[in-house]
This record gives C-alpha cells, structure tokens and sequence, in this order.
C-alpha cells in the first residue's frame, strides 16, 4: 500500500479566502522590510570583513571570562559564542569569536590573533586554536555587491524563461512567488539575527530554484486544463490544477524537508544557517507557488485562444505521489 499524504482527487477551493492568504503574505514581507529596515543583517565575516577565531579547550567555556579576558586589547567589536553539536565529546568544548577589522591593519593580522590567544590561554590553559577565517573590508564589499547581482540575475532569468515558455501573465506571477520567497527569507533573518554570510546566499539560489520548480508543475497543468476545458471559468481551471498537482507538491516538499530536519539537528553548527534557510524557503516556496504566483495569475488573467497542437505537458504524472 502506497503512502498517500494528500488524497488523489481534492476538490479544495484554493480562492475562496485569498484575500486573508494575500494578507497574511502582505503583513510578513511589510515585517521583513521594517526588520530590515530598523536592525538590518547580521552579516558574517564574508560580508563586514573581520576575523572569525574557532578555539576548542577540554574546560567548560564561560563567554564572561573570555570577553574580560580579552577586553584590554580594545578591539571594537567582538562576539563571542559557545557552539553547540551533539557530535561533539563530553570534554569538547568550542567557542566561535568574531572579531571586525582593524584600523590600520589587516584583517588576519598575526599579532592580533597571537594576542587574542595568549590572553585566552592566561585564563584557560587548556585552549587551542582550531581554526582562522579572514576577509579584508575590500573584498566583503565586493562580495555584498556580488551576491545581490547574482540573486537579481536568477530572478530576471526566470522572467525570462516563463515568458518564453508560457506567457507574460505567467511570468509575472512566478517572479512575484520568487520575491515573496526571497524577502520573506531575508526578513527571518534580520527579525531573527541569524549569521547571514555567502552559505545563506547559495541557499537563497536554491530556494529560488526550488520555488520555481513547484511553480511551473503548477502552470504547466494550468496551461494543459486550459486547452482541454476551454469553457470553464480560468478560476476553475486554476482550482482543478491546483488540485491535479497538490499530491505531488506536498510529497515533495516533505519529503525534502524530511532529509532537511536531519541535517540541521545531526549535520553540526557549520551548515545549520544554510540548512534553516532553506527549511524556512521550502516551506513559503511551497505556500508562494499555490497562493501567491497562481492569484496573480488569477488576477491578470491569460489569452484563451490557442490554437496550437497540443503538446505532451512535463507534468503529466504531476499528481503521482512516488
């Protein structure tokens, strides 16, 4: 016996209360925008130039005595943070600091981490250094400049290309889902004021990805349903599609977020910042391709005449659950 998460046939009306989906989506991205507004990104060191020092020591850390320890330095801002991984031995314990540029010199500079670590190891013999992460003020904003071009190049490729396959109106309302996607994962961040460094970039590309695949499964049924039920209503054509793929579209997505859940409990702190953003993009990306990209479909309407051949859709198993 199959597990069926969704029946196979649904007659659920996707449009009856689409002014409170709208709004609910409305009310998180104004949210995410005054977030981002008033406290803005924590970025990372890729992003404000710094230096990030991963010490380990066989002794309980406490963030006090370090951040006293190493307060005589006068080295502006520093962040100091015990990491936490249920991989990790009793008598492991690692601390994350981060510690932004300095005036004068370079970000890596050798003394500055030397002195960083003698006054650690004054009050905890026991401390090494594991690791030493470095990025100039030069190069994180270039990096800053980089990855929102490449963010903005993804979305207009896929204007772009849903133009070309369908049609304007189509187009539209997949890029509208995808800046939903991508506003609502930036607010999450700034509300939340989780590390935001270039592993939370590549997420962002993937959830656009991942968005869009679950937005054109979606159009390519509606654009089938509108060549075979060339009398019905386009809102019920839209609800019948909807319907047609929402099998696949829920076994996908928890299926996804099964293998995502694992990661961020077992995969370690290193991946977590990657793998939440992209459990939070799963999530909107699915709710985006049914109610935000198809109401505005819905709202700009498309051509009825067509004429063509028909085609064999790629989502003709579209609502097979394996």
């Amino acid at each position: 016996m199959r597990l069926k998460l969704v029946p196979s046939e649904t007659k659920i009306d996707f449009f009856n209360r689409w002014r409170l989906w709208l709004g609910i989506s409305a009310v998180m991205i104004l949210v995410s925008l005054a977030s981002f507004g008033l406290q803005g990104l924590n970025f990372g060191i890729d992003f404000i130039g710094g230096t990030t020092i991963r010490t380990e020591s066989t002794t309980d850390i406490d963030v006090a005595v370090y951040r006293e320890a190493i307060a005589p330095l006068e080295l502006g801002d520093v962040s100091i943070t015990e990491v936490f991984d249920p991989n990790f031995a009793d008598d492991q314990h690692v601390a994350q600091l981060r510690i932004q540029t300095q005036e004068g010199a370079e970000a890596a500079a050798s003394t500055m981490i030397a002195d960083v670590t003698a006054a650690l190891q004054a009050v905890d013999p026991a401390l090494t250094v594991q690791a030493v992460e470095s990025v100039g003020p030069e190069v994180s904003g270039e990096l800053i400049w980089t990855a929102t071009l490449a963010v903005v190049l993804a979305i207009a490729a896929v204007l772009v290309y849903i133009w070309m396959r369908f049609e304007w109106q189509f187009a539209l309302g997949a890029v509208a889902a995808l800046v939903h996607d991508v506003v609502l994962t930036i607010g999450v961040f700034s509300e939340l004021q989780i590390r935001f460094d270039l592993a939370i970039i590549a997420a962002l590309l993937t959830i656009v990805g991942y968005s869009l695949n679950d937005t054109v499964v979606v159009f390519d049924r509606v654009r089938e349903n509108l060549r075979k039920y060339k009398k019905r209503e386009f809102k019920e054509v839209l609800n019948l599609s909807i319907n047609e793929t929402l099998s696949r579209t829920v076994m996908t997505s928890v299926t996804t977020l099964l293998a995502l859940f694992s990661l961020y409990f077992l995969g370690g702190d290193v991946i977590r910042g990657f793998v939440f953003a992209m459990i939070w993009g799963v999530v909107v990306g699915t709710y985006s391709s049914i109610f935000v990209a198809s109401t505005v479909l819905l709202w700009l309407g498309v051509t009825r005449d067509w004429s063509k051949k028909e085609d064999p859709a790629g989502t003709q198993f579209g609502n097979i659950d394996a």
